[in-house]
């Protein structure tokens, strides 16, 4: 789970927001960005190819096991290919590719050490095991801080920061109850069109998704909005805009509790409060709240579990030690019938909904009213 701190605005500061990412591309040398740009592209094709393939020996060559930063960041790339691993077995897919696309932002070169601030947008895919369907794909994307040394004539990882979402404890995901995801029976679209529009909600989800492959508006956020991602995150900023953006959003209207002018309203950019506005305000209504076995399990109230009563437009939140962490919105399922959802900080684009959270989370559905 993305404990958000100061080091968000470390690599903001660093990496800079996906809207500039374009324009900061500060590169020292034509012969430096040749050979570091070849090095990173190596090193980022190989990392996600150990996510599909589990291949240590792989990624070994590009750290120095008797550093320990060098070590940590080895061992974080070795953590997140067994995380995903893991959900995978557990939800009964096989991952089958993830392909990076990498946009180096800045190099900087001191004598042996490089330092490089890039962003990542990458497509991980993966099929059913017990079903005869497509692939389906999902785009994840993370800003990096990386700083790197020769020895040897040769480049290696001496350290790297970024947030990411794939960071968790691969023995504390949970398994799947029995039947889960499956189908469930569409919701009847409303004969009148209320006040929040659920289509122009799921199209703008889309289109603000940043770095994630798949998302739009050349993977930049809304220039109309502050991106908080600096001040400990974005998600709820953007699931504010998601459903409030008269223009191109659900069109919610906003309140003197929830705004946004010149900057969001406590409510508009913190987690707790906008939480507590949609339930209070009448804007939504709770569907259930629990584990990840207690959301997807069925029940005599929920047949299909309660997790399968969302609707694309709908927002699922994230609860950690009592608070919630994160926000995100439903834009639909796959083609199993799995819940998906985007984001920001860190930017996902038509993930599975519990993908980088475990077994300790307790999520919170919430409808949005129309």
């Amino acid at each position: 789970m993305l404990r958000l701190s100061l080091l968000i605005g470390v690599l903001f500061t660093m990496i800079a927001s996906p809207m500039d990412a374009y324009a900061l591309n500060s590169i020292q040398g034509s012969g430096v960005k040749d050979e570091v740009t070849v090095f990173i592209q190596q090193l980022y094709k190989d990392r996600n190819s150990l996510l599909i393939h589990q291949q240590p020996e792989a990624i070994q060559k590009y750290y120095n096991q008797t550093e320990s930063a060098s070590r940590y960041a080895y061992q974080m790339e070795l953590k997140r290919a067994k995380y995903i691993q893991t959900w995978a077995k557990k939800r009964g897919v096989r991952m089958v590719s993830a392909e990076p696309v990498i946009r180096i932002v800045r190099i900087k070169k001191n004598d042996s050490l490089a330092t490089v601030s890039l962003v990542q947008s990458a497509k991980i895919s993966y099929e059913y095991e017990s079903h005869h369907l497509p692939p389906q794909s999902f785009g994840i994307g993370t800003r990096h801080a990386l700083t790197l040394i020769k020895e040897r004539d040769e480049w290696i990882v001496k350290k790297e920061w970024y947030l990411d979402p794939l960071e968790e404890n691969p023995d504390l995901i949970p398994d799947s109850p029995a039947g889960f995801p499956q189908l469930a029976p569409h919701h009847e679209a409303s004969q009148t069109k209320g006040r929040y529009n659920r289509e122009r909600a799921v199209a703008y989800a889309n289109k603000y998704a940043g770095l994630a492959w798949g998302a739009g508006n050349n993977n930049r956020y809304n220039r109309k909005y502050r991106d908080y991602t600096p001040l400990g995150g974005d998600c709820t900023n953007f699931a504010s805009q998601v459903l409030g953006d008269a223009k191109e959003g659900g069109g919610l209207p906003m309140s003197n509790i929830w705004r946004y002018h010149g900057g969001g309203s406590q409510s508009w950019v913190q987690t707790d409060a906008f939480e507590r506005f949609l339930l209070y305000s009448g804007y939504g209504r709770l569907i259930g709240k629990g584990t990840f076995t207690e959301v997807t399990r069925p029940s005599d109230k929920h047949p299909h579990g309660a997790i399968a009563k969302l609707q694309p437009g709908d927002l699922i939140g994230y609860v950690l030690d009592g608070d919630t962490d994160h926000f995100s919105i439903v834009i639909g399922v796959d083609a199993n019938g799995y819940p998906l959802v985007n984001s920001h900080t860190a930017d996902r684009y038509r993930v599975p909904f519990d993908l980088g959270w475990d077994r300790t989370t307790k999520y919170i559905l919430i409808h949005i009213n129309d």
